[in-house]
């Protein structure tokens, strides 16, 4: 059997040490009875403390306990930003930090640890919770600056909250993060930070009948940036995102005194879409004030004005004379808030005629050169429809009896047409119903139903009197002549962009055809006499020649209908809607606009909305370079 394995040489005998003694088994017998008398002494610790926390701390343990709970509480998501056509921010959210205190806990719990930090061999106490308070107060004061957002953070200011005999107290609703951390990390058991959201709104008034409003809304269960007005509320499934999860421990079994530093998230929120208007803020802007201006100037009660795209339907821009600023919404009147560009309807008046030529033309009834003999009236039903200025039967050209705005020579026109045509062309370019556009707050407008016509309804509804339209609508009449008879619903939200940047364009509406290309751009040709002037017979001048544009053919139409008069409940000799449509450039459409005034009177600027349009057509040309037309507007003869 072979010996031991040997791990090196073996030393001579003459070098080795004495042999080593045997062990005895008597010292491992000490150490077990070492390690069960240590084992009864932890066991018997376990037990006092066991008797100590289930008898004599147990309702002290119990009542805190009861003052503290874990609560699983939403994560805001952080909301999309609403952007114009080239990307400019309308709207969006940065994050802010509420700092707050539980001022009653926050005492407690310093009493208590200064109790336990007393020094034994001095007697002597640390500094008291108010003298602490006023350290803290002066650390955020410093770091904050004296005012946050508007917030007082001032050191006194600051103090007082701290001190105050309350359980919850909010020290600063809107601090930048990165203050905030600082804060929170020098004093994490007294503050605490929760997220909150603060809405821009970097362009002010510009489009906030649009845009609307949102704000953090912390009476939310749970809190979070809500829409109030406008697109900021008829989106906010979209703009909001989905909410994360999150667990903390609360007060009180009040799930809004969160203990700071107790957070824990779950599970992540995620982002809102943020959409992308056809807009432009540049143009909004510039129309915005020129619209404000001219109502001023006019002395019209309101003023509104709309620009689309003449092929795509897009709205460029949208504007009301009234505004308010979104980030202070609460002291804006309705008026203010109300987008009248689709809020408000209207009888539009002559820029209807529009309806009468389309359809003549289009069922080869007139020609543009064909001589209408107008008389100085005409009988309809138990009344007499008249034009706007006193005359006897004179010869008009087809285009002359729009250019000159005639009612009498409209009519004959339209007589021609006949009722169940032109109620059905009507129905063609989307009167009476909402263009589904997708501005918030439009109103559809009523045309009234064929079979409930009286003898006289025929006799106002192609002079524009009878029925009514929101200004949206009555600018997509004259986008389907601009765009060769081709009606475009129009649009306001272009696409919606995902955080990570993925994009989701908003599928145009499908086209309705209301009359061939060759009846619009008839019908065109023929509203370019409207801005014609000849200094030399006031009979061939058209009723809107201030909306020309040097080097530009403007077709268009001015507008003036009577309103109601609620005392007889019948049409004021006094107020009226003063309107105009028109398309620019006649002979390559690219835009069309339309403004209403409501009530204009007093000045220069109360007859007509034509010089508007030529201001507003000038920035267009210019903001978008528009190429100037080939040729001059032809000269027509009006009126033979």
């Amino acid at each position: 059997m072979p010996g031991p394995q040997q791990r090196g040489p073996r030393r001579p005998l003459s070098v080795r040490g004495p042999a080593p003694k045997a062990r005895t088994g008597g010292n491992s017998k000490v150490r077990i009875s070492v390690g069960r008398v240590l084992l009864i002494g932890a066991l018997l610790a376990a037990g006092l403390k066991l008797v100590q926390v289930q008898g004599l701390q147990a309702d002290e343990l119990s009542a805190q306990a009861r003052l503290q709970r874990t609560t699983y509480l939403n994560i805001p998501a952080e909301r999309g930003a609403i952007l114009d056509r080239n990307g400019n921010q309308l709207a969006f959210s940065v994050e802010v930090r509420a700092l707050y205190i539980l001022p009653q806990r926050a005492r407690k719990n310093w009493d208590t640890e200064r109790e336990k930090e007393k020094d034994k061999a001095t007697k002597q106490f640390p500094q008291t919770y108010d003298e602490h308070a006023r350290d803290v107060a002066k650390f955020v004061s410093a770091t904050l600056g004296p005012q946050a957002n508007g917030e007082k953070t001032d050191e006194e200011s600051i103090y007082e909250q701290l001190v105050a005999d309350i359980s919850y107290e909010v020290l600063v609703s809107e601090a930048e993060p990165t203050k905030a951390a600082a804060v929170v990390a020098k004093y994490p058991s007294e503050i605490g930070s929760e997220y909150r959201a603060k809405r821009i709104y970097p362009n002010g008034q510009v489009a906030s009948n649009i845009i609307g409003a949102a704000n953090w809304r912390q009476d939310e269960k749970p809190p979070t940036t809500q829409g109030i007005l406008g697109l900021e509320n008829a989106a906010d499934n979209v703009l909001a995102g989905r909410m994360g999860r999150r667990v903390v421990d609360t007060m009180s079994g009040n799930d809004t005194l969160v203990i700071p530093n107790t957070e824990r998230e779950l599970t992540k929120p995620q982002p809102g879409k943020s959409l992308e208007l056809t807009i432009d803020v540049d143009t909004q802007y510039a129309v915005q004030r020129m619209v404000t201006d001219y109502t001023q100037k006019s002395g019209a009660r309101s003023g509104s004005a709309v620009v689309l795209d003449s092929h795509t339907g897009e709205i460029i821009a949208m504007a009301n004379d009234q505004t308010y600023d979104p980030t202070d919404f609460g002291k804006a009147t309705d008026a203010q808030k109300r987008n009248r560009a689709v809020a408000d309807t209207f009888e539009p008046g002559s820029v209807n005629k529009i309806v009468t030529a389309a359809a003549a033309v289009e069922y080869g009834l007139f020609k543009p050169d064909d001589v209408l003999q107008v008389p100085g009236f005409l009988p309809v039903a138990d009344r007499e429809i008249r034009d706007a200025w006193n005359h006897g039967t004179v010869p008009m050209s087809f285009t002359g009896v729009f250019a000159k705005s005639s009612n009498v020579g409209t009519l004959l026109a339209a007589q021609e047409v006949g009722q169940e045509r032109y109620a059905e062309m009507l129905q063609k370019f989307g009167l009476g119903k909402r263009t589904q556009s997708g501005v918030p707050g439009e109103e559809s407008g009523t045309v009234p139903p064929l079979n409930q016509w009286s003898g006289s309804t025929f006799g106002n509804l192609p002079i524009g009197q009878g029925l009514s339209m929101n200004l949206l609508q009555m600018t997509a009449m004259y986008q389907t002549i601009a765009n060769d008879g081709l009606r475009v619903p129009p649009r306001l939200v272009r696409a919606e962009i995902a955080a990570d940047g993925s994009r989701s364009e908003k599928q145009r509406p499908e086209g309705v055809r209301v009359v061939s290309p060759e009846t619009a751009k008839t019908v065109r040709d023929m509203f370019r006499s409207v801005t014609q002037s000849n200094p030399r017979d006031a009979n061939q001048n058209g009723t809107g020649a201030k909306a020309a544009l040097p080097g530009y053919q403007i077709a268009g139409k001015t507008g003036t209908a009577q309103q109601i008069d609620p005392t007889c409940k019948c049409y004021s000799q006094v107020d009226h809607w003063i309107t105009f449509a028109g398309i620019l450039p006649a002979d390559n459409p690219r835009y069309v606009v339309g403004i209403m005034l409501d009530r204009p009177q007093g000045t220069q600027f109360s007859s007509s909305a034509a010089p508007l349009f030529h201001d507003i057509a000038a920035f267009l040309t210019q903001r978008f370079q528009v190429p100037m037309s080939n040729e001059q507007t032809p000269y027509v003869q009006l009126q033979l």
